[in-house]
């Protein structure tokens, strides 16, 4: 049940990526050097925590348990909150879960095995299967993956993505099983390696530097530049919460940022800040062009003291910028067929020998169909 040893060629040294002018470059920039976007876009979704087990301890999650205590979704209940998501009108199921546990979680594995599963990799699979199946597009968020999983995976996934959160080492991922930004960057790789529609962003406030978010942001730039599959950077702030001591990081800080990853990052790859936890209304004008998955029959289960807005407060944001809001597929347009993208964008280029979007994706795009049409009505 347990993943093989990591090897030196699944990691990426976040050293090799940033270039120390640039990263100079880049801290010279301010808010008033980006301009507003032109639109705002979010995506509507459902979110099926798959377990709260994890191998990793940061100090900042409320998300993970502890073994004995993980939890399991089952196959019920994911069922149910796929068909309450269809119902709502929502075209994204968002499968989030901590990173594949490890061995202490006997409990998980042992209910893993009673349903006929090897490992959670194996159940989600099923999992994004039973999405499309209800009609809704899969967009997992399972951690540090290989690039044979990211490639299996895609064969039931729109897009998938992982957190960088930060190329520095901090405290906050320390202890024998600490998360490492070589890693995350072997994960972010891997996944252009073998084409994947990919999210990615930086975590603002867990004892990371200036200096590191201007790296974790070329760090990000520099992969994208290699395989153009990068479509969208979050820039999250941690929040207070039960397990976490960190202060959440002022608005000043969350300007200057997020002003650094619009300038760093091509025009192509939006910038989200996730309306629920940063300081939205005072971001818009520093380059934000999208607001990220927006659930109205769920919780945010990462952040769960956050509450999720409508979308008329979405809407209402976006008039009071003047600028107009497009609910947008999981998928951003440059990675879709020619025929489902909104407006002209230049598409995306793949150094690999397939699609962007696997065969089952592409079906569900133009089936003739409830969900094929809600999917094709946003395009």
């Amino acid at each position: 049940m347990s993943r093989a040893p990591e090897t030196d060629d699944e990691r990426v040294d976040p050293d090799a990526l940033v270039d120390a002018d640039a990263v100079d470059d880049l801290l010279a920039v301010t808010p008033a050097d980006v301009d507003p976007a032109p639109e705002l876009t979010f995506a509507r979704n459902v979110f099926l925590p798959l377990t709260t087990a994890c191998r990793y301890t940061c100090t900042y999650c409320t998300f993970y348990d502890v073994p004995g205590e993980a939890t399991l979704m089952p196959p019920e209940a994911i069922r149910e909150q796929l068909h309450f998501g269809a119902e709502a009108g929502c075209t994204e199921a968002l499968f989030t879960f901590g990173d594949a546990p490890d061995e202490r979680y006997t409990a998980v594995h042992d209910q893993l095995d009673d349903w006929g599963y090897e490992t959670v990799l194996d159940y989600l699979y099923d999992a994004c299967e039973m999405a499309l199946d209800v009609g809704l597009l899969p967009h997992s968020n399972p951690g540090d993956l290989r690039a044979d999983e990211l490639d299996r995976l895609a064969e039931v996934n729109a897009s998938m993505g992982v957190m960088l959160e930060t190329t520095a080492d901090v405290d906050a991922h320390a202890g024998a099983r600490r998360k490492t930004p070589e890693r995350r960057l072997g994960t972010i790789r891997a996944a252009g390696e073998v084409a994947v529609p990919f999210t990615t962003g930086i975590l603002v406030g867990i004892g990371e530097s200036r200096r590191d978010r201007a790296e974790s942001l070329l760090a990000i730039r520099e992969l994208h530049d290699r395989y153009d599959h990068v479509q969208e950077v979050i820039v999250q702030p941690v929040v207070p919460n039960e397990r976490s001591d960190f202060d959440r990081p002022g608005v000043p800080t969350m300007r200057e940022t997020v002003a650094m990853a619009r300038v760093a990052l091509p025009s192509e790859v939006s910038v989200q800040v996730p309306p629920n936890l940063a300081p939205t209304r005072d971001l818009l004008d520093c380059g934000v062009d999208d607001l990220g998955g927006v659930s109205p029959v769920t919780d945010d289960y990462i952040n769960p003291d956050y509450a999720w807005p409508a979308v008329e407060e979405l809407s209402a944001l976006a008039a009071e910028a003047g600028v107009p809001l497009r609910e947008r597929l999981p998928t951003h347009d440059r990675y879709l067929p020619a025929a489902y993208r909104c407006g002209a964008v230049t598409p995306a280029e793949s150094e690999v020998d397939r699609e962007w979007l696997r065969p089952a994706i592409r079906e569900a795009l133009r089936a003739d169909d409830d969900a094929g049409r809600r999917y094709r009505a946003l395009q």
